[in-house]
């Protein structure tokens, strides 16, 4: 399939801003690949699709504050870095996104104040950069301080300041384990109580790790969408958690993941008899149409972007027609799009 398959137009005024005000009370489409219907619930109806033994996979991954606002040094010119991964402790290098891009080359060091300087040694892309950091203290404290200054990265689509509820609401209730620049946001519904309904009812609750990177959210530049390379981003799933995940699979019950990020990660190790092996390293798995999946037969996902390949995973997993049909009734009916949007479970 070619990246134009996966175009659409909608109304920009369906991208989400703002999250809802209660987690679970975000819309949800479900969609039934068997017999191609389409119902409309609340998110908080989701245990109604679920039995006792079946499994959800969760992503564990805690967004780190990757976003610092320095000044150039002499021209005090306003710098916006996007922390994307620490390359080496002992160097302080980072692998960064800056913007404005055009006012940032080599040599050039940036002050971020509280005694936190920048220099930037290499170019990577048209915005990426190699950058050193300079901290008096030990990486420890240098951690600390980007945290005491850096903010939340939201998407660059929503125009605005992270806002104090941003450090909240743009995380996932079981954050656990920091690492990501983007958070895995079909968790964003899952609320307490939901969670304990859940629970209750008898259903496995699993987590697995991935760090999120830019690479999933970057756009597909090739029209040939199997000439797209992903970046590699780092991946952690337990010797137990498998167990529970294989059983569920023996016991032909349902198996779910929250998020293109767990299905990444879960497509990442399995085994040559489709079951699910232990992991421990880093993934570029790119799935699109068409494609065989070994674990999961559900799926919880958020309204993406045109041309994505969080999109192209869903379509391989929904099947081409079927999600794009999903897709102009989710613009009819006026679902919210993208991060802070609505959810979709694929039946």
């Amino acid at each position: 399939m070619r990246t134009s398959d996966f175009n659409f137009e909608f109304p920009l005024n369906l991208l989400s801003y703002q999250p809802t005000q209660e987690r679970d009370e975000s819309r949800l489409m479900i969609i039934h690949r068997k017999n191609k219907n389409i119902e409309h619930k609340l998110f908080k109806d989701l245990y109604q699709y679920f039995e006792e033994g079946d499994t959800m996979i969760f992503n564990n991954t805690k967004v780190f504050p990757a976003k610092l606002f320095g000044n150039k040094e002499k021209t005090e010119a306003k710098i916006e870095v996007f922390l994307l991964r620490e390359l080496d402790i002992i160097d302080r290098t980072w692998d960064v996104l800056v913007d404005p891009a055009r006012k940032v080359r080599v040599g050039n060091k940036l002050n971020f104040g509280s005694g936190l300087t920048g220099e930037v040694i290499d170019n990577t892309t048209s915005r990426g950069r190699i950058l050193q950091l300079h901290f008096n203290g030990s990486h420890e404290e240098l951690i600390k301080k980007i945290k005491e200054l850096g903010k939340t990265p939201l998407p660059k689509y929503i125009k605005r300041l992270p806002e104090k509820s941003d450090e909240k609401r743009y995380q996932t209730i079981y954050a656990k384990i920091e690492g990501s620049v983007s958070a895995p946001t079909a968790g964003f519904h899952f609320s307490k109580h939901l969670l304990k309904i859940l629970e209750i009812k008898g259903i496995n609750l699993v987590e697995i790790t991935l760090h999120l990177g830019l690479g999933s959210f970057l756009p597909v530049e090739v029209e040939d969408i199997s000439k797209h390379k992903m970046d590699s981003e780092k991946c952690f799933i337990e010797k137990n958690v498998c167990s529970i995940i294989n059983k569920t699979i023996k016991q032909k019950k349902r198996v779910c993941v929250i998020g293109t990020s767990s299905m990444r990660a879960i497509e990442s190790s399995v085994s040559s008899s489709k079951y699910l092996n232990p992991f421990s390293g880093w993934t570029n798995k790119f799935i699109f149409p068409p494609y065989n999946f070994s674990i999961a037969n559900s799926m919880i996902t958020n309204f993406h972007m045109p041309k994505s390949t969080l999109l192209m995973m869903t379509a391989a997993f929904s099947g081409y027609e079927l999600i794009m049909k999903a897709y102009k009734i989710a613009i009819k009916e006026k679902y919210r799009f993208y991060s802070y949007g609505d959810a979709m479970l694929i039946l």
